[in-house]
């Protein structure tokens, strides 16, 4: 069976969010709160920006539940989150149910939507703030890994040298 092209984009975007956590791990309590001009916050309050909103992009399609995640949550719980939505990601795609194009009046937003905005603003927000991320870190001499596609389908064994 063939994967679709959006659940690959998720995963990629949940793995990149993964790896960036990992990278960050190492960081000591302040440098959890380095910030830089033009970016979110903190990198810990970015990443639990990061993950609280797409929190709330699956509990659009009943995925994953409220309360979601807190702004000031400590970086353990920014890590069990992350596995959650991961598996929210994967449940989302098993049902053969969902017309991506259906149009949806959500509540909780105060608009109707088609149910693919969702999934597509998952993707573009990650990529944002982990770059605003990346950029906090180089900023301050710290190295950011890489999180491209490219980096992704090598790690996923899609690509491969010949």
């Amino acid at each position: 069976m063939t994967t679709p092209p959006m659940l690959r984009q998720m995963r990629h975007d949940v793995w990149a969010t993964q790896k960036l956590l990992e990278r960050c791990r190492s960081l000591t309590k302040e440098q959890w709160q380095l910030t830089a001009p033009g970016t979110y916050g903190s990198i810990q309050k970015t990443f639990a920006h990061i993950v609280r909103a797409n929190e709330g992009y699956l509990n659009t399609y009943g995925v994953i539940p409220q309360p979601f995640m807190d702004l000031e949550a400590p970086v353990d719980d920014i890590v069990s989150r992350l596995a959650r939505v991961h598996d929210a990601v994967e449940q989302l795609f098993k049902s053969k149910e969902l017309d991506f194009d259906k149009q949806l009046h959500d509540e909780r937003r105060k608009m109707d939507l088609e149910l693919w905005v969702p999934l597509v603003q998952f993707s573009h927000h990650g990529s944002d703030h982990r770059s605003q991320i990346g950029t906090i870190l180089t900023l301050n001499g710290l190295e950011a890994p890489e999180l491209d596609v490219w980096a992704y389908a090598t790690a996923e064994g899609a690509i491969k040298d010949f």
